[in-house]
C-alpha cells in the first residue's frame, strides 16, 4: 500500500455483536436518513466512558447539513456554532470535525464517526527524509524532490464508532 489506512476500510459490525479488529456502528433507524436524532446519543454512549472525555464527531459538509437541522423535545437545536474565532462547532457538547472524505448520507452509509481519535488511530513516521538532486530537468535550475514514509492505522478499535444510516 502506497498511503494510510482509514478508518472506513476495516470491518463493521454492530455495537451489540463488537469484536476486536472491527468498528462498532449504531444504526439510525432511518434508511438513508438520520432520524430524529436518537441515535447520535445512542452513538455517543456506545462509546467506552473512557475516550468520552477527548472524543469527536467526524463527517463531511453534506452530512452536517443534515445534523444542523436536529433539535431536541424543546426544539433547540443539538449543534451549537463555535463562539470564539477557530473554535469548533459543537454536537451534544463534542467538537464536530468537518472531513470531505467521508462519505455522503445514503441508504445503508456509514457518514458519521465519533470517537477518540488520538487513541483509536496511530500515525507512524519515519524519521529519514530523502532528497533526489536533479540537475538536469530545469538548466539552469537546480530541482530537489524531497520524499516521507509516513503511515496510520487504527490502533484501538473500541476508541471509534460509526453512525450507519439504515434499519440494521
Amino acid at each position: 500500500m502506497d498511503k494510510p489506512t482509514g478508518i472506513l476500510t476495516h470491518p463493521t459490525v454492530e455495537n451489540d455483536s463488537w469484536s476486536w479488529g472491527s468498528l462498532g456502528y449504531v444504526p439510525s433507524g432511518e434508511d438513508g436518513g438520520i432520524g430524529d436524532g436518537d441515535a447520535i446519543i445512542d452513538l455517543v454512549y456506545a462509546l467506552g466512558a473512557q475516550y468520552r472525555a477527548n472524543a469527536s464527531f467526524v463527517m463531511n459538509s453534506k452530512t452536517a447539513g443534515l445534523v444542523r437541522k436536529l433539535k431536541d423535545a424543546d426544539g433547540r437545536f443539538l449543534w451549537s456554532d463555535g463562539l470564539a474565532a477557530g473554535e469548533p462547532a459543537r454536537l451534544l457538547g463534542y467538537p464536530v470535525l468537518i472531513a470531505e472524505d467521508m462519505p455522503d448520507a445514503a441508504s445503508d452509509s456509514l457518514s458519521l464517526a465519533f470517537g477518540d481519535f488520538a487513541a483509536g488511530y496511530t500515525i507512524a513516521e519515519r524519521p529519514d527524509l530523502r532528497v533526489l538532486r536533479d540537475p538536469f530537468s530545469a538548466k539552469p535550475h537546480v530541482l530537489f524532490y524531497a520524499t516521507k514514509r509516513v503511515g496510520g492505522d487504527v490502533s484501538d478499535f473500541a476508541a471509534i464508532k460509526l453512525l450507519k444510516f439504515g434499519l440494521s
